[in-house]
């Protein structure tokens, strides 16, 4: 471990929940003052793999006026038996539970830490409902996404329950992922030639 890791990862654990919350509120600052370094940009490239079965790989992101990130992430998709794939990995629509339970809870840990609100602990469980017959094409009248996904937040810390609400609140409220799932976004899909 270099000496700059070691004191980026002492700093890191000096801070409320594992949140360096002094750097959060230079970076704050630092947007405030130069608003282009707000603006992000998000990839994944993926492949189709047979059947269900397609990879996903995150390799970089845009944001605070140049790109990021030298790790690469593998994330693949399949479909259980039952729905004709191989189970070779998660489906499309867990993973989007998955990404939301991910930003909801990085949304609270972080508000929290902001407030000064010491984490015990938080954990969640999502479920969402999906009516095949949508995706099937077999009734246009019904939807082919979640119809309802349900979220319950379980969080341990030393505040009152009103307070522990309120973080509840905080991260729906700040969430991208939340956002992007509860209000219609535009989704541009082309062909490339």
């Amino acid at each position: 471990m270099t000496t700059a890791t070691n004191a980026k990862t002492i700093r890191k654990r000096e801070g409320v929940n594992g949140v360096n919350v002094e750097q959060m509120f230079e970076t704050i600052n630092a947007i405030k003052g130069m608003p282009a370094m707000a603006h992000f940009r998000f990839r994944v490239s993926n492949r189709w793999l047979d059947g269900g079965h397609n990879r996903s790989m995150i390799n970089g992101f845009y944001g605070a006026n140049e790109n990021h990130r030298t790790n690469t992430y593998v994330c693949d998709n399949d479909e259980p038996p039952l729905l004709l794939g191989e189970d070779q990995g998660a489906n499309p629509v867990e993973y989007l539970l998955h990404a939301l339970a991910g930003c909801l809870t990085t949304s609270l840990v972080y508000h929290a830490a902001a407030k000064g609100i010491k984490l015990d602990d938080v954990s969640s469980e999502l479920e969402g409902d999906i009516d095949l017959r949508g995706f099937l094409g077999l009734d246009p009248n019904i939807r082919r996404g979640f119809q309802q996904i349900r979220v319950t937040f379980h969080v341990k810390a030393d505040a009152p329950d009103e307070v522990l609400d309120e973080i509840v609140a905080t991260a729906q409220r700040y969430s991208p992922v939340y956002d992007s799932v509860s209000n219609p976004v535009e989704v541009v899909v082309k062909r490339a030639t």
